[in-house]
């Protein structure tokens, strides 16, 4: 009786996840609060400030480059094809929607995927974009420094194979150190059915199933995404569709958000003339929030209540608790204002000795296993952050970071950001342990959190050039970015900010591209694995442009560097706190990056070097002429020499 009433329930529960909720635009008064629970926004065409016409010419322009090029179906399409696209990535609101979330001076990452992406017969599983550009692997930050935008310049309907979003899942994530199916930068919920189920066609000319089938969301493909989700018992889990979408919509999501792109469920017939097309940007942030004048005190410090969506899902999905609301409190907390937790009411309200008992038995939920128990671990570490006691927290967060699992030194990592700079001591240690995946949380809390000193830089500047390992080197590269940002808000550490830059440069002058590692290992990147030279991956080579393959072919080869681009994304960082900045050694940083614009055979890091530039000249108050006009002049003259270039 028993198993039957269990079988009845899971049948129930996997109807009803079954039908996706449809993504609902978001109202402007909660872009902030929407994306810090749910992982993402959804902007009306209205809301973006362009001319409609701008949609119908993105279109427009679409069909003929292919009309032009029908055997390179597959080439990347990117914003300097459609020069329209940056009429719409200009828009007045959607700079707006972007700065309420990334802050000011966002930037936008080169030849990431950034261009077109069809829909049609086959069906993505599950799983996390890539953090770094093209399959390589970077830190993931809980905080809104990554995130992704989609624009849509067609209407968007269920049938058409709409981004399938999985909403509040952008906090929990999947072993990678050691679990090689998730080396390369994308994560999976389902790795298998990649290998084995992603290359078959679910609709179309070669669909298996029945029409009733597919429109019911019951074929084999189907049920295997949903029992994924069901396997996880994460809060709130579900699934969302970006559906139906008016021309000319955009979606923003967190980078670290669970999704995939679904297959069709229209007459394959019609899918030629009415294609879904998205266009998809990375976006990261350049600028630390900034603290909140007196006026916005009380917003800053505002709690997140239960996010509206949550109500159209299933009764099944489990409900938030205290461990989620105090990741939202949090990140919404450091949107902002830029600033650390305080206690919540509760804590304070507690004596000593409830508080230390508190504190053990969160102690005792980070250390729990499972990917189940996931949101349980990265709960537990953002409360003791918020405990009210700083070294307690740090002491018990600084154990768990000593942890043989993966998974219970990510969550201290995170809780140790939480944190802040209490707790600089335990990074400090953390950051020259002997074993290497305690030295990368380490050398990456440091950026995130730590106190601007020279003493953390120090560290960081160590490990640039002799940490054996390519990952902790990478991630120093991006954990100076980092520090630099937060230094450039900051009375006591703005003084870093040069030493960061040449750090950086420095790095630059060290490390070399390596051969693209599926290019090396003649494998699908999302097969390759960690050789001797190199335990990170780095990534996919980039693949030529439509209509400029003879030109890329001659000018870039399949080379990458995690270490090297790393330095540059964070190169970008400090070049957008302006060019006074940096105004005494100026002439040495402008002539480092126009080397690599001009000599490096890796697209990536001259996608990076020119956008440096390119904000170097951009920002440039009480910057004298005799300096700005050249830098400007230079800017133009590296886009007249370099026709492949990531124009967005």
């Amino acid at each position: 009786m028993a198993d039957t009433r269990k079988q009845e329930e899971d049948e129930e529960a996997r109807a009803a996840f079954a039908v996706p909720v449809p993504v609902a635009y978001t109202e402007p008064s909660r872009l902030q609060e929407d994306f810090v629970s749910r992982g993402f926004v959804a902007l009306p065409p209205e809301a973006l400030g362009v001319d409609p016409g701008i949609h119908e010419a993105v279109i427009a322009r679409q069909a003929a480059l292919r009309a032009e090029h029908p055997k390179a179906v597959s080439d990347p399409m990117l914003a300097a094809h459609v020069p329209e696209i940056l009429d719409v990535l200009n828009a007045p609101g959607l700079v707006a929607a972007c700065e309420s979330i990334l802050g000011p001076r966002y930037a936008i990452a080169p030849f990431t995927h950034n261009g077109l992406f069809p829909s049609g017969g086959r069906a993505q599983h599950w799983h996390k974009d890539d953090s770094a550009p093209l399959n390589a692997r970077k830190q993931r930050h809980h905080q809104a420094i990554q995130a992704a935008l989609l624009y849509y310049p067609q209407v968007v309907d269920s049938n058409m194979g709409p981004t399938t979003l999985v909403p509040f899942s952008q906090y929990w994530t999947l072993n990678h150190e050691t679990n090689h199916e998730n080396f390369a930068g994308p994560e999976h919920l389902d790795f298998d059915y990649m290998v084995t189920e992603e290359k078959y066609s679910v609709t179309g000319p070669k669909c298996r199933y029945s029409p009733e089938d597919v429109q019911n969301r019951c074929t084999h493909h189907d049920l295997r995404m949903q029992q994924a989700l069901l396997d996880t018992c994460w809060p709130l889990i579900h699934q969302c569709e970006a559906a139906p979408l008016q021309a000319g919509s955009v979606v923003l999501c967190s980078h670290n958000l669970l999704h995939r792109g679904s297959h069709r469920r229209d007459d394959w017939h019609h899918w030629l003339e009415k294609p879904r097309h998205m266009w998809r940007f990375y976006l990261y942030r350049t600028m630390e929030p900034a603290p909140p004048s007196e006026s916005e005190v009380a917003s800053a410090v505002a709690r997140c209540g239960c996010d509206r969506l949550a109500s159209q899902f299933p009764a099944q999905a489990h409900e938030p608790g205290a461990d989620v609301f105090e990741v939202w409190n949090h990140q919404l907390r450091w949107m902002r204002s830029g600033a650390t937790p305080s206690p919540c009411s509760q804590v304070q309200r507690e004596r000593p000795e409830e508080r230390v008992a508190l504190a053990r038995q969160l102690s005792e939920q980070l250390g729990t296993s499972g990917v189940e128990a996931e949101p349980k671990r990265i709960g537990a570490a953002y409360r003791l952050a918020s405990l009210g006691d700083p070294e307690l927290a740090s002491e018990l967060l600084g154990h768990a970071l000593l942890s043989d699992q993966e998974e219970v030194r990510r969550a201290a990592t995170y809780g140790l950001v939480a944190l802040g700079p209490a707790s600089t001591a335990v990074l400090l240690r953390a950051a020259v342990s002997q074993e290497k995946w305690v030295r990368r949380a380490g050398v990456y809390g440091l950026g995130d959190a730590a106190h601007l000193t020279q003493e953390v830089l120090d560290v960081l500047e160590e490990k640039l050039p002799s940490d054996p390992s390519v990952y902790v080197r990478a991630v120093a590269a991006g954990s100076v970015g980092c520090l630099g940002r937060r230094a450039a808000t900051s009375c006591t550490g703005s003084h870093l900010l040069g030493r960061c830059m040449q750090i950086l440069l420095a790095s630059l002058r060290r490390e070399h591209n390596r051969p693209a590692m599926d290019a090396a290992q003649r494998k699908m990147i999302k097969f390759v694995r960690p050789t001797d030279d190199c335990d990170v991956c780095e990534g996919s080579a980039v693949r030529e442009p439509l209509g400029l393959e003879a030109h890329f072919a001659g000018r870039f080869e399949r080379g990458r560097s995690a270490v090297r681009e790393h330095a540059l994304w964070a190169v970008v960082i400090l070049c957008s706190q302006g060019a006074s900045r940096f105004w005494q050694g100026l002439g040495s940083i402008v002539e480092a990056l126009a080397d690599v614009a001009r000599r490096d055979k890796n697209a990536v890091c001259v996608g990076f070097a020119v956008d440096a530039l390119h904000r170097l000249a951009t920002h440039a108050e009480g910057l004298e002429a005799s300096v700005l006009e050249p830098l400007r002049q230079l800017c133009v003259t590296l886009r007249a020499e370099e026709p492949v270039c990531s124009w967005e």
